[in-house]
């Protein structure tokens, strides 16, 4: 019987666990002796009870179980100390950061490891209960909206009151991805005028559909890419995009930045310039700042306040929803943990487009090219 570790997080602020007591539940009925840590649920409020009533095992020692554990299943990326901590053949699912944690990668390739990592699960129609990047994603932009409303010193909607009318605020979404789009339908709920600017025209309809007005963009290129992602734009096109976009962000109240391109530094979208733009009392949440921000004044996890602009950059929103993110992520990670389980056992298949796409390391090799490769310069 295949044995499954769920560790505690180790990582500062990750409140999130990558198993919950619904899905040991599965993991228990396919077979697996599921191993939890004590502990490992409680900031995303799951007793260690309910996962022992689920069927899970509790484990005092960490260190141990890392060591005898068959199969890891995470959320942040390891530390090189824990991938070191693996056994040969041992497999492990979770956010792994591949384009970033390049130690911990190449620990893990050197130790035998299998490593699947869920940012690079295919967007593709059987995959999409595994996405944990559009769950994730999701939750983040529902939370971005919230957190520019309750910082801004004005309200959101139309209010009409005997001493008079306070207009509408005015919010700007940069990138229409799943995060954005989530920002896009939250702000409006709360009664914010939305704009949204994206490189894709092709989310024109899913912008409009949500109540936002979609800013046009000249489209000498298009920016679509691979799996309906946004693609690297050149500088010459994101040039004229912030000349255009700098107008509406000077009028806006908020503005959200959800701009990615995988495996490559965020584009600067929103400059120190077009912040001094913005009136005292606005807000900017950049929810790019793992991958460096979209905004050239962001610092990770600290308030930044420039001309009386207040700038958040957040880079873990989703842990912030610890409940309902670990829900949805551990759903994800079931889903593709069964791929790999043949009559209770564990069964590796690269063939298998799903476990090919997200397969990072396996058999002693960095299987992703992406990841392998050297690490893009940043954003100037």
């Amino acid at each position: 019987m295949a044995k499954v570790f769920v560790p505690k997080e180790s990582r500062p602020r990750e409140t999130r666990v990558a198993a919950t007591p619904e899905t040991v539940k599965r993991l228990t009925a396919a077979g697996l002796e599921v191993v939890v840590e004590a502990g490992a649920g409680e900031a995303a409020y799951f007793s260690d009870a309910a996962y022992e009533a689920a069927g899970a095992h509790l484990e005092s020692d960490g260190a141990a179980a890392w060591r005898s554990a068959d199969a890891v299943l995470k959320v942040a990326p390891l530390t090189p100390d824990e991938a070191g901590a693996l056994r040969s053949g041992a497999v492990v699912v979770g956010f792994l950061a591949p384009y970033r944690e390049r130690e911990t990668v190449e620990r893990l390739a050197a130790g035998g490891v299998t490593a699947l990592a869920m940012e690079l699960v295919p967007r593709i129609t059987r995959a999409q209960p595994m996405d944990a990047l559009s769950s994730q994603a999701s939750i983040a932009g529902y939370k971005a909206a919230l957190l520019a409303a309750a910082r801004l010193p004005r309200y959101l909607p139309l209010m009409m009151t005997a001493a008079g009318t306070i207009p509408p605020a005015r919010v700007v979404v940069m990138g229409a991805g799943v995060a954005g789009l989530q920002a896009i339908a939250t702000a409006r709920r709360l009664g914010a005028v939305v704009e949204v600017s994206d490189v894709r025209a092709a989310v024109k309809e899913q912008v409009e559909s949500l109540g936002g007005r979609f800013i046009e963009l000249p489209q000498a290129e298009s920016g679509e890419g691979a799996g309906g992602y946004a693609r690297e734009m050149g500088e010459e096109f994101l040039a004229r995009q912030r000349r255009i976009v700098a107008e509406r962000v000077a009028a806006a109240d908020a503005v959200i930045t959800t701009a990615l391109v995988p495996g490559r530094p965020a584009p600067r979208l929103v400059t120190a310039a077009m912040v001094e733009a913005m009136r005292p009392g606005s807000v900017v949440v950049d929810l790019a700042i793992e991958q460096g921000g979209n905004c050239e004044l962001s610092e990770a996890d600290r308030e930044v306040v420039h001309g009386g602009v207040l700038v958040l950059a957040p880079s873990n929103l989703a842990a912030t929803v610890p409940h309902h993110a670990s829900t949805l992520y551990a759903r994800n990670v079931q889903a593709l943990f069964q791929l790999l389980l043949r009559d209770g056992k564990l069964a590796v298949d690269p063939s298998d487009e799903v476990v090919a796409g997200c397969l990072l390391t396996h058999q002693g090799e960095v299987r992703h090219a992406p990841a392998a490769a050297p690490a893009p310069a940043p954003s100037a």
